[in-house]
């Protein structure tokens, strides 16, 4: 990948899913990186040439702890939280909203993304570094036109926020690092799959086309763009 250099790892949180295996590949076939390191909440057939360990992003012990075996292998460059949770039944009204769901959204989409940034931003090492998570087009409030949706909605919204807030605070100490939400479109992963229906056609992508995009938007982008959310084609997403 381009401006990033060689002596750092990069890191996929969430590389047993369909989007954060893909980008493990396609960093591993990048060759860019020292390391490449594969974290997931359960144990998955390891990309070859990959790292991989265990992390669960709301435990916040292990979080801590799997950011200093990071650490110890080479200063993050690149830190990808390719994590997400949707469930299988969103609200499509008010009347659906429950309070346990709710939480639970807040919990998988938000919590753990900033439990993240926690302990690894204080990581990422001067000069050019990343560090990004999945967001998703529902979560900007200007573009909700729809409705619905609410716990996803509000969950990803608060994600944006909470990036928004890390990338100002990480530009007092690393000018030149990058904190920014990355919307992957509509991707053929067991997350997305009961919604699928109605998709434009060509619209619905493959996990690694996702992934071969999304590493190119980051190559994009610059400090000046730190805290804000880029879709797939390189677009701002509204705010």
């Amino acid at each position: 990948m381009r401006g990033f250099p060689a002596d750092g790892c990069a890191v996929v949180i969430g590389a047993s899913g369909g989007i954060g295996a893909a980008l493990t590949r396609a960093l591993v076939a990048d060759g860019g990186f020292a390391a490449v390191v594969a974290l997931s909440r359960r144990d998955v057939r390891p990309v070859a040439g990959a790292l991989p360990g265990r992390i669960d992003l709301l435990d916040e012990t292990g979080v801590a702890a799997a950011a200093a075996r990071v650490a110890a292998i080479a200063p993050p460059r690149l830190v990808l939280v390719a994590t997400g949770w949707l469930g299988t039944a969103p609200e499509k009204s008010w009347r659906a909203l429950d309070a346990d769901r709710l939480v639970e959204a807040f919990r998988r989409n938000a919590v753990g993304p900033a439990l993240a940034m926690k302990h690894f931003l204080p990581l990422l090492p001067e000069g050019r570094a990343v560090f990004a998570a999945l967001s998703a087009r529902v979560g900007s409030i200007g573009d909700n036109r729809l409705g619905g949706w609410h716990g996803y909605r509000a969950a990803k919204a608060a994600l944006n926020m909470l990036l928004r807030n890390g990338a100002i605070e990480l530009a007092r100490t690393r000018p030149d690092a990058l904190c920014v939400g990355l919307h992957p479109g509509t991707v053929d992963t067991g997350l997305s799959r009961p919604f699928q229906r109605g998709v434009p056609e060509g619209r619905l992508f493959t996990p690694d086309f996702a992934a071969e995009r999304l590493l190119a938007v980051i190559d994009g982008l610059r400090p000046a763009d730190s805290g804000g959310v880029f879709a797939w084609d390189g677009a701002p997403v509204p705010p």
